[in-house]
């Protein structure tokens, strides 16, 4: 859906085709994908999930587009603080109720990689599976290709936790 939108002048510029697998972004790129998320996320999910990953959405905009600002007063940084906390409570609902409606798996080109991860840590300790190598055919892996990595939405890492400081932050140090 990502490929469907338009360009927008020099602000939003065309997406690929796979807009998940994009490697290599930098922050325009993921500011663009956030500018556009809403109408491309808009009736994917039924309306109960939809209201809350549309509500987390607009969170997160509003949020990024008041952290952004170049001059700040009192009133846009207190607008910041309620934001963040209105973003704690929309990202701890999204977690609490639509992540755990939807199992979450490994890309096929994050299996892919850890898979190359996995056979290189191998060939440098000299086995796989407790035998000699023998040849570059034995780290292609042979038999059934290993079952998707299950994944968790974790609000319990630093860059969810790290959001309440911006805006003591900015008041600090501009």
């Amino acid at each position: 859906r990502y490929r469907q939108v338009p360009t927008f002048g020099r602000a939003i510029r065309r997406f690929t085709s796979n807009a998940s697998g994009m490697k290599k972004l930098a922050g325009c790129d993921f500011e663009d994908l956030l500018q556009c998320a809403i109408p491309i996320f808009k009736g994917l999910l039924d309306d109960k999930n939809n209201t809350i990953v549309l509500d987390l959405l607009f969170e997160l905009a509003t949020w990024h587009g008041l952290a952004k600002l170049h001059l700040h007063t009192t009133a846009t940084v207190s607008s910041l603080e309620a934001s963040t906390t209105r973003l704690g409570a929309a990202l701890r609902k999204f977690q609490d109720v639509t992540c755990k409606e939807f199992p979450k798996v490994d890309l096929p080109s994050e299996e892919a990689a850890r898979a190359q991860h996995k056979a290189a840590v191998q060939k440098r300790a000299g086995t796989i599976k407790g035998r000699k190598l023998t040849s570059h055919a034995d780290l292609k892996g042979k038999g059934k290709a290993p079952a998707a990595a299950t994944r968790t939405f974790n609000l319990a890492s630093y860059k969810p936790h790290a959001l309440g400081d911006y805006a003591e932050m900015i008041c600090l140090y501009g």
